[in-house]
């Protein structure tokens, strides 16, 4: 391993110096960048060796680019930190008094005349502790659980992060060769190719490049794009995005020691010391000195990246991660000044439902259990006082502990805790198995909302067809070629331009590949359209690498990179008389415009006006285009210095250099070479997939920047328009001349008079495409807010990704930038992938609505038995640990059951649920009140009747008892089989269908069953049951059983004679602010302006969290997005743009695969 004699601190110094000043410091300091390489021993063209021990050395030696996660919480920590929840705190401290009371010596007397004591007898005092201990138990037990599944949850998150790290690569030389390595493996001295649409992984200094232009805004809070060269600023910052162009770039700052780490590792000190009064202003005061711009630009993106981490950041490496990535990609305003960050803010119509339902019952609930506290508090005074007129003692301590505890227990059963559990569940098995299905999905929420998606905005190009592009026509000298040409048959100046034009003004990247196995077709690498231009010179017998290697990419005087605006490249190359040739190549109609002259029949030149430009364009292109071709144009121009003969008129002499920058100048006057028509198939399973899509009630629109006549052909093909339609099909500027009044400026009325017909947007814009989003977002035309899902590959892409309620990135062809802006990301680029999502997501909201019908129908049945034993028997029939064995049913294990149910074909033939659509509709409430009514009249009738009729002694007053065990037992089976019922929520007869694929759901079944029969025959201590007999045993499962039977006729009853008010959560949803949901959120300043709301939320979410103390972020949009990587660059920039701008709050949050479903599904998974 060789030494090397520049240091860390030499090179973090020199990384500090810009533009000018680090030109000068290389020369003056290193002797230039060819210099710097060698004392790093690299080659700036072969790239280091690869030999593992000269890595390693490296690493040792200038640090991994990585930045080192903090150690996790220990599991006693989780226990202590699940120990806070403050129901929890309630049910101790009542069962700890209630056990010490149990152990004080009654006076003399004092058993003597005691009356209706709950749940104890008059001679059993002395066995008060128990129901103390089960409940001391119970809690051990919750909080140990809850421990264990957030230990896992944090162990199964750092696998997570590492299989993301490693999915992350980049192009890197090495032994002469370009490889694409993971992030983390990237060294000091690696030479990194870089491109259009990078997210930057390390700090570099510039070797070679073309039209680089850089956002630095995450490093310098400036919005402008800022220009690189090896000669203007050659300085790379990691975390930094590449808006334009590529270059080669020299390796000199990984991890910590990178410009980003550095900040970083400020950040990270300032955030510990900030638990320090002291301490932590002043971190935060001399942050703000050093990077004011920061700070300015944090203040700016802070409606764009709500926070999204807990003070746990142990839970995730010590990393903070943020809704969205960069400012980069942060939406414009439009000319109404509408920013669009406030609605990537607004909390998913399900979340929003959800929360407003849970404090409603939370309201209830706790109503209910104050008052049946009241009721058994204020009988026994009056019995105490009123009735027996005798002092007050122990024993009377001992029953309003008691009181206590069963109004708690009451409250445990009302609240639904499970709720957000039920969500996480069926959002984490959700993404888990869409994992498969080729979604990546980065922000939960997304999930659930492509189940209300109405509209779907597709690109064309690798997500309709299937991005394999090979060129079948061609026009060249005069003649149009139906299949590829031999070189021969080109005329040879023509042929010669378009072999060295197609060679050296397509991206170097781009190359095809010899097939990896006979047979197979050869390997496309990079731009597909390239790959299909490269494809045409090998198919016309010439080597377009011979080409490459006379003319390296270094020698390539200038380069006008592709963009969206330019929709074309155009490349400058030195010529032997001292003059330049420019090649241009790009859409035909734009390069067309561009040409003054075209090469004829033997490459002859001719006059090109504008009547010959129609001609073309009706003869050539539109034909090629109509049958669904890609046409693409290649022209060239000549720069001649004066005093050198000219040949044509094509040629522009000069006497001084020419002004490259002089974009419009330099690329006019050009020569038309030829027109190519690349195809691109539709891929064979999108038709039925647009058809399984308007089936549901979605409408697909293609927008695309091919030529209109392409994208009709195209969209024919696929389904989204016939030939008999009357939908529009606009070209950009077109559909710009619609939406603008007569200053330029959008108008809502224009875009509402377009979308609604609107198919196919052709020769569009990033703008163009964020216009019609955020039009067809904000229109009031349908009754429902429109729900859009977009899908996105560029750079510029962000701002439509960003808008839209769900943004797709494609995983093959998307840059990074597009990754970072989106919810979901597309790992097979296929629109098949989309509609899967839709299922999924249409799936978690049957989910919870099952889950729903379920617990409410429970809930109802115990909190009105409770309360009426309180009013009726000063007794509640369900004692405090029985219901917290119901509660644990309904909650944990129904949750985990009923959340872990398949899709099925059958979620893509409704329509999509509206925004105002009932949370609970009239069907769920006719269930659920139904299935509450049957089980409210068995349980009664066992309670007033049940010893008459089965012969045992009553239960009241009495501790443990047949009675009571009875009534608990056939609780617990109407509630096992009620969850079969639960299965359908739209009416569906055949309750049994599916259930049998689900091995989860009847295995919860299984486990609780046996559960129960355990602690009704051997828990009579703890649960305070007595043992049954077979008989009484059949008639708890009959009673139970008769719920299947009840349930079919309640589904008889005609569910549209029910009256709409019969339902709960209509009307129009409340976009809650993203900290508003069921969880502790740290101080904002959007919170201080709704201090109700905030005082409801943070008071529902003391009664929510007995079995979820450490889930808690289930409901919230600030949900750990997957980030496309978590290296020391994206970790910087993360934390530049959050940290300065929120508090952290105190939940940790987490991820889609952060449940403990192995605890009882390990063996089916």
């Amino acid at each position: 391993m060789a030494s090397f004699t520049v240091s860390v601190q030499q090179l973090r110094e020199l990384m500090e110096t810009r533009g000018a000043e680090a030109i000068q410091r290389i020369r003056d300091d290193y002797g230039g960048v060819q210099e710097l390489c060698k004392k790093l021993h690299t080659s700036p063209t072969d790239g280091l060796t690869g030999d593992e021990r000269d890595l390693e050395g490296r690493r040792n030696f200038y640090g991994a680019n990585s930045i080192p996660p903090k150690p996790p919480k220990t599991f006693l920590q989780l226990v202590w930190e699940a120990l806070q929840d403050m129901t929890l705190i309630i049910l101790q401290v009542a069962a700890f008094v209630s056990l010490v009371l149990a152990f004080i010596e009654p006076e003399h007397g004092e058993g003597e005349g005691d009356h209706g004591l709950p749940g104890e007898e008059g001679g059993d005092s002395e066995a008060g502790w128990i129901e103390g201990v089960a409940i001391l138990v119970s809690v051990v037990i919750v909080v140990l659980v809850t421990a264990f599944n957030d230990y896992t949850k944090e162990r199964q998150f750092r696998g997570l992060q590492n299989r993301i790290e490693q999915e992350h690569t980049f192009a890197v030389i090495r032994r002469g060769e370009v490889k694409q390595i993971g992030v983390a493996e990237i060294v000091v001295g690696d030479i990194c190719q870089v491109k259009y649409g990078d997210l930057l992984p390390a700090d570099g200094i510039i070797i070679q490049s073309n039209d680089l232009k850089i956002d630095e805004s995450t490093l310098t809070g400036e919005s402008d794009h800022v220009k690189k060269g090896e000669n203007q600023d050659p300085m790379l910052f990691s975390g930094t995005h590449v808006m334009e162009g590529s270059g080669k770039v020299l390796v000199t700052a990984v991890g910590v020691n990178s410009q980003a780490g550095i900040i970083l590792t400020l950040l990270g000190a300032a955030h510990t010391e900030g638990a320090k009064e002291s301490g932590g202003k002043k971190k935060k005061k001399d942050r703000q000195r050093r990077h004011p711009s920061q700070n300015a630009d944090c203040r700016n993106n802070q409606e764009l990246s709500p926070l999204t981490t807990g003070h746990d950041e142990e839970a995730d490496g010590g990393i903070p991660m943020q809704d969205r990535s960069d400012a980069a990609t942060s939406p414009t305003k439009d000319k109404a000044g509408d920013d669009e960050s406030g609605h990537r803010k607004e909390k998913s119509v399900l979340q929003a439902k959800l929360t407003k339902l849970a404090i409603q019952i939370g309201y209830v609930g706790s109503a209910i259990a104050v008052l049946t506290v009241l009721i058994l508090v204020v009988r026994h005074l009056i019995q105490v006082f009123a009735v027996e007129g005798r002092a007050w003692k122990n024993s009377d301590t001992q029953h309003m502990v008691n009181c206590f505890i069963i109004g708690v227990t009451v409250l445990v059963v009302a609240v639904p805790e499970g709720l957000p559990l039920a969500v996480t569940l069926s959002l984490a098995y959700s993404v888990k198995k869409m994992m498969k299905d080729n979604n990546l999905v980065r922000h939960l929420d997304a999930c659930e909302t492509m189940g209300n998606a109405t509209a779907i905005c597709s690109d064309k190009t690798g997500t309709l067809t299937t991005n394999r592009m090979t060129c079948v026509q061609s026009y060249v000298g005069g003649v149009h070629y139906k299949s590829t040409p031999k070189y021969s048959d080109l005329p040879q100046a023509a042929a010669e331009k378009i072999v060295n034009g197609i060679s050296v003004n397509s991206a170097y990247t781009t190359r095809i590949m010899p097939p990896e196995q006979p047979g197979e077709q050869p390997k496309q690498v990079g731009n597909k359209t390239e790959c299909a231009l490269l494809g045409y010179v090998m198919d016309i017998g010439k080597d377009y690498q011979r080409v490459r290697d006379e003319i390296p990419e270094e020698q390539l005087y200038k380069v006008y990179t592709f963009n969206s605006v330019r929709k074309s490249m155009s490349t400058v190359i030195k010529l032997p008389n001292g003059g330049f040739r420019v090649y241009t190549k790009g859409a035909s109609e734009i390069v067309l415009k561009k040409c003054t002259s075209i090469l004829g029949p033997n490459a002859k030149l001719l006059r090109f006006q504008p009547e010959d430009q129609e001609k073309l364009v009706h003869d050539v292109i539109e034909p090629m285009a109509s049958n669904g071709l890609r046409t693409i144009g290649l022209a060239f121009k000549d720069y001649i210095p004066e005093g050198v003969e000219k040949v044509d008129n094509s040629q522009a002499v000069f006497t001084e250099e020419p002004n490259w920058d002089d974009e419009d100048n330099i690329i006019s006057g050009l020569t038309a070479v030829a027109i190519f028509g690349i195809e691109d198939p539709v891929r064979p399973e999108v038709p039925e997939a647009i058809r399984k899509c308007q089936r549901a009630g979605i409408t697909v629109r293609m927008v695309t920047g091919d030529n209109v006549n392409t994208a009709r052909s195209i969209a024919l093909k696929c389904g989204i328009i016939k030939p008999t339609d009357d939908y529009l099909v606009l070209e950009g500027k077109e559909f710009n001349r619609r939406i603008r009044d007569a200053n330029g400026d959008i108008q809502q009325h224009l875009i509402d008079k377009v979308w609604p017909r609107l198919r196919v947007l052709a020769r569009s814009s990033p703008t163009d495409k964020y216009n019609l989003v955020k039009g067809i977002i904000d229109s009031t035309v349908s009754d429902n807010r429109e729900v859009v899902a977009v899908t996105g590959d560029g750079t510029n892409d962000g701002p439509a990704l960003k808008k839209a309620d769900v943004g797709f990135a494609m995983g093959i062809a998307g840059t990074d930038v597009a990754k970072e802006a989106s919810d979901i990301i597309l790992t097979d680029d296929n629109f098949t992938s989309i509609v899967k999502a839709v299922m999924w997501g249409r799936n978690v909201y049957d989910s919870i609505a099952k889950f729903l019908q379920f617990q409410l129908t429970v809930n109802t049945v115990a909190v009105i038995v409770a309360f009426t034993g309180a009013c009726a028997i000063q007794d509640s029939p369900l004692k405090a640990v029985q219901m917290l064995w119901v509660n644990l049913i309904m909650d944990t294990l129904a949750s985990l059951a009923l959340a872990t149910e398949l899709p099925t074909p059958n979620l893509l033939l409704r329509k999509p649920y509206g925004r105002t659509k009932p949370l609970i509709s009239r069907t769920m409430m006719k269930n659920i009140l139904g299935h509450a009514v049957y089980q409210l009249f068995v349980i009664f009738t066992l309670l007033f009747f049940g010893p008459n009729i089965f012969g045992y002694e009553t239960g009241m007053g009495v501790r443990v008892s047949e009675h009571f065990t009875m009534i608990f037992n056939t609780f617990v089976m109407m509630t096992l089989f009620n969850e079969i019922n639960a299965r359908k929520i739209h009416g569906e007869r055949n309750i049994f269908e599916g259930l049998f694929t689900n091995p989860i759901f009847y295995s919860i079944l299984v486990i609780t069953a046996v559960a129960q029969v355990i602690i009704v025959q051997y828990g009579s201590v703890f649960f305070q049951t007595k043992e049954l007999s077979i008989d009484q045993w059949l008639w708890c499962v009959f009673f139970g059983c008769g719920t299947l039977v009840w349930g079919q006729f309640i589904t008889s009853i005609p569910t549209k004679r029910i009256p709409k008010t019969f339902t709960w959560g209509s009307g129009p949803v409340e976009e809650l602010h993203a900290h508003s949901s069921l969880v502790e959120d740290g101080s904002s300043g959007s919170l201080s302006q709704d201090v109700k709301r905030t005082g409801q939320i943070l008071w529902i979410r003391g009664l929510t969290r007995l079995q979820t103390q450490v889930i808690g972020g289930e409901l919230q949009d600030r949900l750990i997005p997957v980030p496309y990587s978590k290296t020391a660059t994206d970790q910087a920039e993360m934390r530049i743009m959050d940290l300065p701008c929120s508090t952290l709050t105190k939940d940790a949050v987490t991820y889609a695969d952060h449940f403990p479903i192995q605890i009882f599904t390990c063996c089916f998974f």
